[in-house]
């Protein structure tokens, strides 16, 4: 509802009488600027702020007062004037000089990170024991069995597959290392993630506390968690367990929080009338109630693990990871697909389990003459006793057999044949391919017709105008506090002196952004329109969202090289799976009365589409850009390992020589970059 107010009311108003000393009512004792021309002003600054178009254009007003001042008495073209930057390479430089000289002999890395770093390393290595003296068929048995009770004989089957690849691949070492990593750190990450959930989802004062560190932790690619870690823990799996907890944790967290807020009220309710206090209400209505989303947060916090261990191979985690860097670095694909396969299958091993496990829990129960006969088997408090009994015999059996390790006459190697299609490809498709050109020039014609330019052009535009468009996209999509928030971190990042590699980067996004956009939204379209195509397209996103960031680098190294071009080819194929899935459920989410309604007014399919289903589905939309930006600059970062440049190649740079003054300037325009992407992405709020 619109009302109109008047500041000054044109009938019924009673007129003071005029006196010597105030002539017309007004005297000269009136106020200064009381006439009539203050008062227009008045009532447009009134109008202004009361109009929602008002409110979004009057920062950018206060913004440009600003910043155009600025710009004249620091002229320059596009780079940011060196006298509002801030020079942190000594003060970076002699603290972590600090701390590489302390690391040994001051208490506090004694008492306190000292202990928690052999306590890590106690945990994998115990972990990782376990696992070798269990064997092979110990460790397969018991995936089976665990799958075999949360889903029934398929994933039983497919999880048996996939341990039995790892061996066959000659990766069972790799293997066991990083699910040893894994185990300690999804455990510590569900532990951590839980407690602040809780917190956040009891008090409203911790959830308003929390929710802006959990915002900022979620949008920061995961190698700005890589160099922090070093520099206290050192090269090693301590600094990567840590870094794996860190990136993990704020799913758990959140998703604890939301189901602890979302328990059914009318339950509380009758268990505070029973006299529960407030810890049983706790444990026996709020926390069951939320067990489907405490199981969910669990499926998170594996997958951003396993993510997150791979990529901390660059620090020393060792595993798969290791074996992927290794092979990526000396651009051996043929040896890095043949550890990025095992890591894909572990993924999809653990994703299939949590997921069949949260499933049950939110599904009805099923009877038990229903079910399977193994199903049955495997039921109750007994078929867990039965499932490590089982278990333990495959161990001892395997221990009797002498075959422990997997067998070495059982692997075959993939690398050699895979680098001979690698070396034919390169040959045929990599360049000369007639009409269409190969792979390379595809990836030159990237470069040279969309990065270069997009690049050259940011770099070149004056850094006052980047700063107004960017609080001009945030005013548009979200609130002032959004474009505010967004300005800031873009000029912290020229504050911080690396001004021109985060264009670079940026530029980089930006490109593979609207490339993910494109066919993104074309594919879910397709999808929306056809069943047949959203069902064959199903298992593709399932394996594809589940696999690691790292694992894309192999493929588009084989088929474009090494260069920027390739590092967004990997970004564009990270990113698609969610626009499309998103831009799916918002289409298909659409009411089909509306549809039906614009169909029977002759509207063709593509009038449907643009002026009926696509507006509808605007929210869905917008998150599939925001999905998409902070998606991509993951693995744009990631590609510095590739030859991306910029910011990526400045961390890679700070991890490999030690360079703590580069790696962690450059971390933080990463995290300045994020946040700055996100905030104006964001989907917009209805005022």
């Amino acid at each position: 509802m619109t009302t109109t107010t008047r500041p000054v009311r044109e009938s019924g108003r009673r007129e003071r009488p005029a006196s010597p000393d105030r002539p017309g009512g007004g005297g000269p004792a009136a106020r200064p600027g009381s006439g009539p021309a203050a008062s227009r002003t008045g009532r447009l600054r009134a109008a202004l702020l009361r109009h929602r178009a008002g409110r979004r254009v009057l920062p950018l007003a206060v913004a440009a007062l600003v910043l155009i001042p600025l710009a004249v008495l620091f002229p320059g073209s596009g780079s940011w004037p060196a006298a509002l930057s801030v020079d942190l390479s000594g003060p970076l430089g002699r603290a972590g000089d600090w701390i590489v000289d302390n690391r040994d002999g001051h208490p506090l890395f004694l008492y306190f990170f000292g202990h928690v770093s052999n306590v890590v390393v106690v945990s994998v290595r115990a972990v990782y024991v376990v696992l070798l003296a269990a064997g092979w068929t110990g460790v397969t048995a018991l995936a089976g069995l665990v799958a075999l009770r949360l889903a029934g004989l398929r994933l039983a089957v497919t999880c048996v597959a996939a341990f039995a690849a790892c061996g066959l691949l000659g990766m069972w070492v790799p293997t066991m290392q990083t699910l040893a990593l894994m185990v300690v750190a999804v455990a510590v990450s569900v532990v951590v993630g839980a407690l602040l959930g809780l917190a956040a989802g009891l008090s409203p004062r911790a959830d308003r506390a929390l929710r802006p560190v959990l915002d900022t932790m979620q949008v920061l690619p995961a190698f700005a968690y890589l160099l922090p870690m070093v520099l206290v823990f050192g090269i090693g799996v301590p600094a990567a367990v840590l870094a794996t907890v860190v990136y993990a944790a704020p799913p758990m967290a959140r998703l604890t929080a939301l189901g602890l807020r979302e328990a059914d009220a009318g339950v509380l309710e009758a268990a505070a009338s029973l006299g529960a206090t407030g810890r049983q209400r706790l444990f026996t209505a709020r926390l069951p109630l939320a067990r489907r989303q405490l199981l969910l947060g669990v499926n998170q916090a594996i997958m951003m693990a396993l993510s997150m261990a791979v990529i901390a191979s660059v620090i020393g985690a060792g595993g798969l990871g290791d074996r992927v860097y290794q092979a990526l670095a000396s651009v051996d694909v043929g040896a890095a697909l043949a550890a990025g396969i095992p890591i894909v299958l572990l993924a999809v091993v653990l994703d299939r389990t949590t997921d069949a496990a949260g499933r049950r829990l939110g599904s009805a129960p099923v009877p038990p003459e229903e079910q399977p006969l193994l199903r049955r088997v495997f039921a109750g408090w007994y078929g867990r006793l039965l499932t490590v009994l089982a278990a333990v015999a495959a161990a001892v059996v395997g221990h009797m057999a002498g075959t422990t390790q997997w067998p070495g006459s059982w692997s075959v190697t993939i690398a050699e044949p895979v680098n001979r299609a690698v070396a034919w490809m390169t040959d045929h498709l990599y360049s000369g391919v007639p009409v269409v050109g190969g792979t390379a020039d595809w990836a030159a014609r990237f470069t040279g017709w969309i990065l270069d330019p997009l690049r050259g052009g940011l770099q070149a535009a004056p850094w006052w105008a980047l700063l107004l468009l960017t609080g001009a996209i945030g005013v548009l999509v979200g609130t002032w506090r959004t474009a505010l928030t967004a300005v800031l971190a873009l000029a912290a990042i020229g504050v911080l002196g690396v001004w021109e590699p985060s264009l670079d980067t940026l530029s980089q996004v930006l490109a593979a952004v609207a490339v993910t956009l494109v066919l993104g939204f074309a594919i879910a379209v397709g999808a929306a329109r056809s069943p047949r195509v959203e069902r064959l397209l199903r298992p593709v996103l399932d394996v594809c969202q589940t696999m690691p960031q790292f694992v894309y680098l192999i493929p588009v190294v084989a088929l474009f090289g090494v260069g920027r071009a390739p590092a967004a080819a990997a970004a564009v194929v990270y990113a698609l799976p969610a626009v499309v899935r998103i831009t799916t459920s918002g289409l298909l989410e659409v009411s089909p009365a509306v549809v039906e309604s614009a169909r029977s007014l002759g509207a063709t399919g593509s009038q449907q589409l643009r002026q009926v289903q696509l507006p509808l589905a605007r929210p869905a939309l917008l998150l599939a850009v925001n999905q998409a930006v902070v998606l991509v600059l993951a693995v744009v970062i990631i590609g510095g390992l590739v030859g991306g440049g910029a910011l990526g190649y400045d961390v890679v740079l700070g991890l490999a020589q030690g360079d703590l003054a580069t790696g962690l300037v450059a971390g933080a325009a990463i995290v300045c970059l994020g946040l700055m992407l996100d905030r104006v992405t964001q989907p917009a709020k209805e005022a």
